[in-house]
């Protein structure tokens, strides 16, 4: 089984995934931004998102199911994915795999989004960069909420102005794992 929390950046997917893994020992963490920044150090992205590469989409997809066939655990995946075809690419492979999975979109107002991304650091040690990648995620912001209209049947919209805890409980309920 794969639980993939979806939504903008800064709402609260890496949070949530943390709190279910917390309650859930026996799932594993799989985050796919891993394998986009591999392979930036391996192949150009001329289009700076490495989702657009189609090898990042097929070794997302790859990985997960290998990881579902190979642990026979619960894989839990933050990442936001709302281009309708690249989540229909992947879903695809792991549907067609025979890999359940659970979709998870957290909402959260465009408000609370840029003040949570101003709110992070994402590299410490380059206060540039960091403004870069903030600068990036706010422009994303628009694109991934139009995204809701577009995600695949089936997809379980959660309030990401809940606490973790709660939409922790929401999850696992919904997976058929709550203790």
């Amino acid at each position: 089984m794969i639980v993939w929390v979806n939504g903008a950046f800064g709402s609260g997917k890496t949070t949530l995934v943390d709190e279910v893994r917390r309650r859930w020992p026996e799932a594993l963490v799989y985050d796919p931004e891993m394998v986009g920044y591999v392979l930036r150090e391996i192949v150009e992205v001329p289009t700076g998102d490495f989702q657009d590469l189609r090898l990042w989409r097929r070794q997302v997809a790859d990985l997960a199911v290998a990881l579902v066939e190979e642990y026979r655990r619960p894989v839990l995946v933050p990442m936001t994915l709302v281009d309708p075809g690249y989540t229909a690419e992947i879903f695809g492979v792991l549907e067609g795999a025979g890999v359940t999975v659970h979709h998870f979109f957290l909402t959260v107002s465009e408000d609370e989004l840029v003040r949570r991304i101003d709110g992070r650091s994402f590299t410490p040690d380059d206060p540039e960069r960091d403004e870069r990648v903030r600068r990036w995620c706010k422009s994303r912001i628009r694109v991934c909420v139009a995204s809701m209209e577009t995600l695949p049947g089936g997809t379980v919209f959660l309030d990401g102005a809940r606490s973790p805890g709660l939409l922790a409980d929401d999850v696992l309920t919904r997976v058929g794992s709550h203790p």
